[in-house]
């Protein structure tokens, strides 16, 4: 990955900014830079001109190289009729970067609370204002790739926090031309996971990191998200949605809000709300997890009225939310963003298997499905082992309930769960272990139609 500037030579981000022309005044007010976009709203944008410091960004229409006669401008080939779960409400936009057309567009429009989708937006407005003669320190690069490939709320707090909190996102709307997206609701100025999105916006977000961004800002934050671990800083297993539905390449940036217990680790208390500055209320000092503690009366400016986007008062904060974005396929292909909504108190494994089990069923170019069939599990803290034993490492632990993808089956230590004994053992690809069958929702002590591991 480019450094965004090395010691005592030129800075690569200075130089990448320079070549291309797009210089990042300590103001922000650069990047007024035409490209291929999913932007269904920025029809001004293209046809006159760009706010300040905003990216024009044209309505989605053919790839480079492509003329606009050979593609349908506005990607009304669409599907609009996607599987959604029972009890789950949904925002769903897919686009192909190759044809320059949606395949997938549900209710893209629709809001929601982001929750941890929104630090894509701490870390660009971060690098947005840094010149090209700025240093990065180690500890910034440090910050950045734990917010973005584990989902460090602890450093996300850092950056709402330097960038004026709610100002992150004002700033954020216009530069990108976001319609849909506004700050956190005027009460709830630290809870940053309280910003609202949808599936559009974070569509226009990734196209802007692939297709305009300086080379070294791009690398920076695709290169983390295509790092993202499987367990997230706050021991909730983030390979819901597109790291179980799809094989690599992929790029990952997954949000959560509402849940308990969420795997890795066999049981904790709720997420309390993702994408809050810690603490019990509004209008504190900010501390960890997006929410404000309790101290400060501080309010910024854009808290009380947004400057543009969304309303955010029309965000749904109490029905638990699941999300899952980023790119599938060779060279960031396929841009990929479900937003979901799901019945307060909704067991995370439950929700986990929906979202996995709706981005399945998406029309994805570029997408490698792994081979292997799904099955519920059961049981609180279940264990996945190096090896087909319960003397083995333990790798990790699911999540209570979800579905899993089992590649193959086999003999191994025997367990007893009574009433049950069984000595045959499940594969898991995506995880890289074994769990019991015991533990798998099946008749029998071999699953039906698994082969057996050679």
């Amino acid at each position: 990955m480019p450094s965004l500037r090395a010691a005592r030579r030129p800075s690569l981000l200075g130089a990448a900014l320079t070549t291309a022309g797009l210089l990042f005044a300590l103001s922000g007010s650069a990047l007024a830079v035409p490209v291929e976009a999913a932007n269904s709203g920025a029809t001004a944008a293209r046809h006159g001109s760009s706010p300040a410091g905003s990216v024009a960004l044209p309505l989605a229409g053919p790839a480079p190289g492509h003329s606009e006669a050979e593609g349908v401008v506005e990607g009304t080939e669409a599907r609009t009729v996607v599987d959604i779960p029972a009890d789950v409400t949904a925002g769903v936009a897919v686009f192909d970067r190759v044809t320059g057309r949606f395949t997938e567009s549900f209710q893209p429009d629709r809001a929601f609370r982001s929750a941890s989708v929104v630090k894509l937006l701490l870390a660009l407005d971060f690098l947005w204002s840094r010149g090209p003669d700025h240093e990065m320190p180690q500890a910034d690069r440090d910050r950045l790739e734990a917010m973005l490939s584990r989902s460090d709320d602890a450093a996300a707090n850092h950056y709402w926090s330097a960038g004026g909190g709610s100002a992150v996102v004002s700033r954020m709307v216009p530069r990108l031309g976001l319609t849909g997206t506004a700050p956190p609701p005027a009460g709830y100025p630290g809870y940053w996971g309280y910003t609202a999105t949808t599936a559009a916006d974070t569509v226009r977000v990734y196209r802007y990191l692939l297709d305009a961004a300086p080379t070294p800002v791009r690398d920076l934050v695709m290169g983390a998200l295509h790092r993202s671990e499987r367990c997230a800083a706050d021991g909730f297993d983030q390979g819901f949605g597109l790291p179980s539905a799809f094989d690599g390449p992929r790029a990952v940036k997954q949000g959560w809000s509402g849940f308990a217990s969420g795997g890795c680790t066999p049981s904790g208390p709720p997420a309390a709300t993702p994408g809050h500055v810690a603490g019990a209320g509004p209008r504190t000092s900010i501390q960890a997890d997006g929410v404000e503690g309790a101290g400060s009366r501080r309010r910024f400016a854009s808290d009380a009225s947004p400057p543009g986007g969304a309303s955010a008062t029309a965000v749904d904060l109490t029905s638990d939310a699941l999300h899952t974005t980023g790119t599938v396929g060779p060279d960031d292909r396929t841009v990929v963003a479900v937003l979901t909504l799901h019945p307060d108190g909704t067991p995370y494994g439950t929700a986990y298997s929906k979202v996995t089990a709706l981005t399945s069923s998406l029309d994805v170019p570029g997408a490698v499905r792994p081979s292997g069939t799904r099955f519920t599990t059961w049981g609180n803290g279940v264990r996945v082992r190096a090896s087909a034993t319960t003397s083995s490492a333990a790798l990790t632990t699911l999540p209570a309930g979800v579905d899993v993808l089992v590649g193959c089956q086999r003999q191994g230590g025997q367990v007893s769960v009574p009433p049950y004994v069984n000595d045959w053992w499940a594969y898991l690809p995506q995880y890289g272990g074994w769990i019991t069958n015991i533990y798998i929702t099946s008749s029998g002590n071999t699953l039906p139609g698994v082969p057996r591991c050679s």
